[in-house]
């Protein structure tokens, strides 16, 4: 990897959202979920427009996953209302959609108008959870839910022009929301440090998300309201974001994105349920021929050693080291540690163990592991991440 790619201006701190009565625009479009509305959170966003005298209109039909059906419908409302500025309120989800939405009504207006496309749109991105890193990334997840499948997007277009973190958004998402988002940032980071596309600038970033989330999930988790931690881990999730949008990803979030698509496990307690066995899977500790170790494991080591969890130079330790506290992690944060403990009966994994594991196989995210798979070896690991063994 040569090239390191700076994503949008981010504002982040309590208070941030004040930076919208900045915008040099006079028609805003929002794009956010039903609760974002219910909950009033809307309106933090929406003063600070008024305020600015700027108009805008509110798309909030946004669901976890979002489906191909309401990307179609956002870009019809977008049309409708012909905004100069988008902004997404939300999780992952909402920033996903944002995206599609606009990437797609980018790519129709150029088909209809004879390669005449509408003028480009401010992009702003608001996150409510720290997980998804979706402000400053080129990557966005659509759900095609005829055939129970999500797909991966990356386009360079799709990155938003400004983000804003303010941690008080997050301090009323529920305790299991923040331990599901918060592995997902630990996978991305952890991703991103192996990738076969890392480098100086992505590991630099990846080891500060991961060392944030290591000091401060558990503290996010057990009290909302520390406004430190919330802060911290809304950071982490960005600083991760920016790391795997220049790196990508590997075959945890290839094999994550299927089971969220063919058994709706939310995409962080995914990750967090494969994470410790993916390690070990890539780390192949059965490689070791004279002391011998691959360089996947070596980084994985590495990560043991900068987060202070063996003071040894072995590689095998390093390894050990890093899935057990991943483990003791997982484990206070009330996740899962096997695919059967989310209630998905034997047959109906089994059933679809092979569908699973070639879908995860042609996955985007698969390009960039560090050890690649074979079908085989996806349907055995994917066999063992079930039973927890």
């Amino acid at each position: 990897m040569s090239n390191f790619k700076v994503g949008p201006n981010v504002y982040f701190g309590a208070g941030k959202l004040e930076e919208l009565r900045k915008l040099d625009c006079k028609r805003v479009f929002i794009v956010t979920d039903p609760f974002m509305v219910t909950s009033g959170t809307i309106n933090k966003v929406t003063e600070n427009l008024e305020a600015a005298n700027i108009e805008f209109a509110i798309f909030s039909d946004i669901v976890p996953d979002p489906p191909l059906e309401i990307v179609s419908k956002g870009i019809k409302k977008m049309d409708e209302f012909n905004p100069e500025a988008v902004i997404a309120l939300g999780g992952g989800s909402a920033i996903d959609a944002a995206k599609a939405i606009i990437y797609f009504r980018s790519l129709i207006s150029k088909g209809l108008n004879q390669g005449v496309e509408h003028k480009k749109v401010v992009f702003i991105a608001i996150p409510t959870t720290s997980g998804t890193g979706s402000e400053v990334t080129a990557f966005s997840v659509i759900t095609d839910k005829k055939h129970n499948v999500k797909y991966p997007l990356v386009e360079e277009s799709m990155v938003p022009d400004m983000a804003i973190l303010d941690a008080n958004l997050v301090k009323t998402v529920p305790n299991f929301i923040t331990a599901d988002t918060g592995m997902d940032v630990l996978t991305h980071a952890i991703e991103a440090y192996v990738s076969t596309e890392h480098s100086d600038f992505s590991d630099a970033l990846a080891e500060k998300a991961i060392k944030l989330v290591f000091n401060y999930l558990e503290k996010a988790y057990k009290n909302g309201e520390d406004l430190e931690a919330r802060e911290k881990m809304h950071n982490a999730s960005c600083i991760a974001g920016m790391a795997f949008t220049n790196a990508s990803l590997g075959i945890n979030h290839s094999m994550a994105h299927i089971l969220g698509g063919r058994f709706h496990i939310p995409h962080g307690k995914a990750n967090a349920i494969l994470l410790p066995y993916v390690i070990e899977y890539n780390a192949d500790l059965s490689f070791n021929n004279r002391n011998e170790y691959s360089d996947t494991a070596k980084r994985y080591a590495e990560i043991a050693r900068f987060l202070n969890l063996t003071s040894s130079n072995n590689v095998r330790e390093g390894v050990k080291a890093l899935i057990r506290a991943i483990n003791s992690l997982r484990k206070s944060l009330g996740i899962p540690s096997s695919i059967k403990e989310v209630n998905i009966s034997k047959k109906d994994f089994e059933d679809n163990i092979e569908d699973l594991s070639k879908i995860a196989l042609n996955d985007g995210c698969t390009a960039t592991s560090p050890r690649k798979p074979t079908v085989e070896e996806l349907n055995i690991l994917f066999k063992k991440v079930y039973e927890g063994k």
